[in-house]
């Protein structure tokens, strides 16, 4: 199976660092992240569960939850945890997936056979309150994922989510919006109050709607 944008996030029951989890009841009524590791102790997997653990309440803040995964068994990833709180100072309080028999990196596409054919790719998931899958970033095992970037995307996303607006290359929190281009200019005037600026009739920007002043 091959997913991608819009598509329903498969649901699936699993055994984690922190027991039996059902992936749809972990997610709620939230957003959520779900992202793969090709094996436990390995380096650049270490350093980005470490950076996960730091960035927890960056994450509960926008009312996501996340869970990592590998095809590594369950009493693989109680050792590797240990490894992980201790080089990168910090403690793993989020759910790690044992996947050795596959189904959820199987649901999820996270096999590549001409990367490995035992391994998952290291992909990472932004799953709406809808179920549906918003974003798919695919790295390679020598690059550690950007999670700086993960969290602007998700920020973004749920700006469009609740504000009809997108954000343009290089958008950070505070800088101005794009309107778009489903919300009229006249019905752009009345959504935000805080003024919009029409470059071209499809280009028009509006301050960060979500900010105060």
């Amino acid at each position: 199976m091959s997913l991608r944008l819009g598509d329903i996030a498969p649901n699936f029951k699993a055994q984690t660092t922190q027991g039996e989890l059902d992936f749809y009841e972990y997610l709620g009524d939230g957003w959520g992240i779900l992202f793969s590791h090709p094996a436990d102790y390995t380096p650049v997997c270490t350093t980005e569960l470490g950076k996960t653990a730091h960035l927890q309440e960056a994450f509960r803040q926008r009312n996501t939850n996340v869970l990592a995964i590998s095809v590594d068994p369950l009493d693989k990833h109680a050792g590797w945890v240990q490894d992980i709180n201790e080089t990168q100072n910090t403690t793993v309080n989020f759910p790690i997936i044992a996947d050795p028999d596959r189904q959820v990196a199987n649901l999820y596409d996270m096999i590549h056979p001409n990367a490995s054919e035992n391994f998952t790719v290291r992909s990472l998931f932004i799953i709406g309150p809808d179920k549906k899958v918003k974003l798919i970033i695919t790295y390679p095992a020598s690059t550690g994922r950007n999670f700086f970037e993960v969290l602007r995307v998700l920020d973004s996303l749920q700006l469009t989510a609740n504000y009809s607006v997108a954000t343009p290359a290089d958008w950070k929190q505070g800088e101005d919006v794009i309107v778009v281009p489903a919300v009229s200019t006249e019905e752009a005037i009345k959504k935000f109050p805080k003024g919009v600026k029409v470059v071209k009739p499809y280009l028009r920007y509006t301050p960060q709607p979500n900010l105060k002043d």
